[in-house]
């Protein structure tokens, strides 16, 4: 007997495994189930979708069982893809917010790090300057360069601490050596050897 049964189930257009349970009813009559499953489906929500129930005789269901079948198994088998489809856009979702954050994570420990070596290289140059070593202080000023958000406090110091050691301060002796010799100096200079040849003159008379 030829019922083409298999050749209509391959026919419905679903995803997944096709599970179907055959119990007898009252009167003679069957109760088939028809459930739709699919394993890709991580969702627990799966688990709630009911299966198609059928409660009638052997006749009806040899005469229009596909029919009643089809449009439900389409729609569930439809509705897991979706949500199978769902959960690996949450995934990604997921997975694209895990970088995101350790990429933020990252950046804000990078920030700490970078803020903690100012503060200690400003602390030194506290310390430097209290105990009056303007420029070692000045060397340890941060380079501006480094810290663009900070470039105007770190030129104001810079500044602060090099016109406590400027040019006049230091060459000061210097220019007090190259001022000229009073007149008088200069004369004494000039007398002192006429009085030396007379000194010998009178030796030699």
């Amino acid at each position: 007997m030829n019922t083409n049964f298999f050749n209509q189930i391959a026919q419905l257009e679903y995803t997944g495994v096709l599970q179907l349970n055959i119990s007898k009813g009252i009167e003679n009559n069957l109760v088939v189930s028809v459930l739709v499953l699919n394993d890709a489906c991580g969702d627990k929500a799966k688990n709630l979708i009911p299966s198609v129930t059928i409660n009638a005789t052997p006749q009806e269901f040899d005469e229009d069982f596909f029919q009643k079948i089809t449009t439900p198994v389409q729609k569930i088998s439809g509705l897991l893809v979706d949500m199978v489809a769902f959960e690996k856009q949450m995934d990604e979702v997921r997975k694209q917010s895990a970088m995101e954050k350790e990429k933020t994570d990252k950046a804000k420990k990078e920030q700490e790090a970078k803020d903690k070596k100012y503060k200690d290289a400003m602390a030194k140059v506290d310390e430097l300057e209290k105990e009056g070593r303007h420029r070692d202080a000045w060397m340890k000023v941060p380079d501006a360069t480094e810290y663009p958000e900070m470039a105007e406090e770190i030129l104001k110091r810079k500044k602060s601490l090099s016109d406590k050691f400027s040019a006049p301060n230091l060459f000061a002796s210097v220019d007090e050596i190259s001022q000229p010799l009073p007149d008088k100096v200069e004369q004494s200079h000039l007398i002192e050897p006429e009085r030396e040849v007379d000194s010998l003159g009178e030796q030699a008379i």
